[in-house]
């Protein structure tokens, strides 16, 4: 199970978005990687969403109709691809933090980023990730 809180702030307003979903959760070398399908909800519904976490850095691949990559490190500015759905931009994302208390059993996963477009802020965004691994009943 996943359950993600996305916080979005534009000019001193903000806007709450939280999802309950299944989706997969693995560790490959030293990432984390989870992967799940967008809702309604969310506003991204036929696309999929997966993050790659590794230390202080955490990668976003959405695919669909709009396909998008962030990348958010600490303290670094990375120029990313984003689509609206309505167009493409190059926008600024400049990671705050990353706090990371994953292992293979789940955990949670928070980090800030800021979005700028040539430069300017546009956004500032907070997003807290809790995966819990189910466990499989013992063989009867």
């Amino acid at each position: 199970m996943i359950s993600i809180k996305g916080i979005q702030r534009v000019d001193g307003e903000q806007e709450v978005v939280e999802l309950l979903t299944c989706g997969r959760f693995y560790r490959r070398n030293n990432s984390y990687w989870l992967s799940y399908q967008e809702s309604e909800t969310t506003g991204f519904e036929g696309h999929r969403t997966t993050l790659r976490v590794e230390p202080n850095r955490v990668t976003m691949q959405r695919s669909g109709p709009a396909s998008t990559q962030l990348i958010v490190e600490g303290g670094c500015r990375h120029q990313c691809f984003y689509d609206t759905g309505y167009g493409a931009l190059t926008v600024g994302i400049n990671g705050r933090q990353i706090r990371s208390t994953l292992t293979d059993d789940g955990g949670e996963l928070d980090f800030s980023y800021a979005m700028d477009i040539n430069t300017a802020l546009a956004s500032e965004h907070q997003v807290i990730i809790k995966v819990e691994v189910g466990k499989s009943d013992p063989p009867q």
